[in-house]
């Protein structure tokens, strides 16, 4: 690991809009925040609209002059047959249609049962989801009711808002891009007539707005989170591998300044950890900006904590980074995705709310270009722990962290890894040595067998060629051969001599 040692950092005037508009700016739309993404979306349209016209006016023009040069070659003929005429019909009827068509989108009207949205039709109707869902649905619709019923004009605010989700409906086909349009100008439109109707009254209009966006997301949900239009669901499966490959990070490699040996401070880890966690839980943008909110100052706590000082913003984003490798959120991309496109740009843009988002929108994009140089890793090291044949070694317990609860569990978990590691050491040496004692056999016998074949062939063996036998010594030879096997000859006594007696 590297000697010099440097920690995340991130200025906080890369949170803002990158037109300088003073309001937080989000990575999914390009650094800019809600307003001005808005207009240079409009302005990118406008542009796209007028090369239309351009393009759809030189094809009416072309189409004009092939008529004229047909019409000509009409009239030099002598007659003009019915079929002709039927033809030429036809022609000024195309000619007249150019515009209308290059422009009118196609019309897919949905079948009659799918029509209406109180019904939450669905695949399967009969499914728990669709039951669930539909729950949630007549609920959030109750206390938007309870909620009008004080206000003048909550009658007519109900009225629009349950048709414009109504006819969302129709447009579940569109793009995710133009169905966040749609929402944000329903937004704003109605945004700007409360604001005219109660004067400027700004806190009232956000508590009301907030209850549109309650009531319309938890009915809108099923049909605007992650729709089959985007790739948010292959986003969510690569940054859950993507966080998967990198267990492995340490507290001491993002320069996190947390103690979790601490107790108090490894609850409020825990807490954050289950904050990010229950985010895919819910259904509407406001709650689920609150699930990051709540897991934000559950970080400042466990760091106010471990510092004994108040924390600063340079400590906040590298603790939510390791938050968030913790955790593993579930659908991380869709839900981030789905608050930008639905929430209310006023939130996301001041605020709390907006400035903790903008932060976990740079956690995520810090996560997906992390490398050995953001850990104070070597390219190599890196490279090694990503594929699985390192692991970081583990730092020692200090003085310190011995006089916590959970230190001794911890250190006894610290000394159970030092004892594998080395067993695993111990174990190559071992095969080491036996893949040389292995080797220097092999190279002992190709030693001695040269050896022997050196010798064999500077002395060789000589052969005697035995004398043909005679005939007087055959006999002698033969009794000597015989008596050769028996060594002991010389022990025998001499042999009996026959004595004659007289009778």
């Amino acid at each position: 690991m590297m000697s010099q040692r440097r920690g995340i950092h991130l200025d906080q005037s890369e949170l803002l809009c990158t037109k300088g508009c003073g309001f937080y700016g989000n990575t999914g739309w390009q650094g800019l925040c809600s307003k001005c993404w808005r207009e240079e979306n409009q302005r990118e349209k406008q542009n796209q609209i007028k090369e239309d016209w351009a393009l759809a006016e030189r094809l009416q023009k072309e189409e004009e002059e092939a008529y004229t040069s047909r019409n000509q070659k009409a009239q030099s003929q002598p007659t003009i047959t019915p079929f002709g005429k039927f033809v030429e019909r036809k022609l000024r009827k195309s000619q007249s249609n150019t515009v209308t068509k290059f422009f009118t989108p196609s019309s897919k009207t949905p079948p009659k049962k799918d029509s209406p949205f109180d019904a939450h039709s669905s695949s399967s109707p009969s499914s728990s989801t669709s039951r669930h869902s539909s729950v949630d649905s007549d609920h959030a619709t109750r206390e938007f009711i309870d909620f009008l019923k004080p206000l003048k004009s909550g009658r007519e605010i109900f009225k629009q808002c349950r048709a414009f989700t109504e006819s969302m409906v129709y447009k579940r086909d569109m793009a995710a891009d133009e169905l966040s349009e749609c929402v944000q100008d329903f937004y704003q439109n109605l945004s700007d007539r409360l604001h005219t109707q109660f004067k400027g009254s700004s806190d009232h209009v956000e508590s009301v707005m907030d209850e549109v966006e309650k009531y319309m997301m938890t009915r809108l949900y099923k049909e605007v989170f992650c729709p089959e239009t985007t790739d948010d669901e292959k986003k969510d499966l690569a940054i859950q591998k993507r966080i998967r490959a990198l267990h492995w990070v340490t507290i001491e490699m993002l320069c996190v300044p947390v103690e979790e040996e601490i107790a108090e401070v490894s609850d409020s880890v825990v807490k954050a950890i289950t904050d990010v966690i229950e985010m895919d839980s819910k259904r509407v943008p406001k709650e689920k900006l609150s699930c990051i909110t709540r897991c934000s100052k559950h970080i400042f706590n466990a760091i106010k904590i471990s510092k004994k000082e108040a924390a600063s913003a340079d400590d906040f984003l590298p603790t939510l980074i390791y938050i968030v490798l913790k955790a593993n959120p579930p659908r991380l991309q869709s839900n981030i995705q789905y608050i930008t496109r639905f929430s209310n740009p006023s939130r996301l843009m001041t605020g709390e709310d907006g400035y903790y988002f903008t932060n976990l929108c740079c956690a995520v994009a810090f996560i997906e270009k992390l490398d050995g140089q953001s850990l104070n890793l070597s390219s190599e090291e890196f490279d090694h722990y990503m594929s699985g044949q390192a692991s970081p070694p583990w730092p020692q317990p200090g003085g310190a962290t011995s006089s916590s609860p959970g230190s001794p569990a911890l250190s006894q978990v610290h000394k159970g890894l030092d004892l594998l590691t080395g067993l695993g050491q111990r174990q190559e040496r071992v095969l080491e040595d036996a893949r040389q004692l292995e080797s220097d056999l092999i190279d002992w016998t190709d030693e001695v067998e040269q050896k022997v074949q050196n010798v064999l062939e500077s002395f060789p063996p000589e052969t005697e060629t035995p004398a043909p036998p005679t005939a007087s010594g055959t006999a002698v030879s033969a009794a000597s051969a015989i008596d050769s096997d028996n060594v002991e000859n010389e022990h025998l006594p001499p042999p009996l001599t026959p004595q004659v007696f007289a009778g």
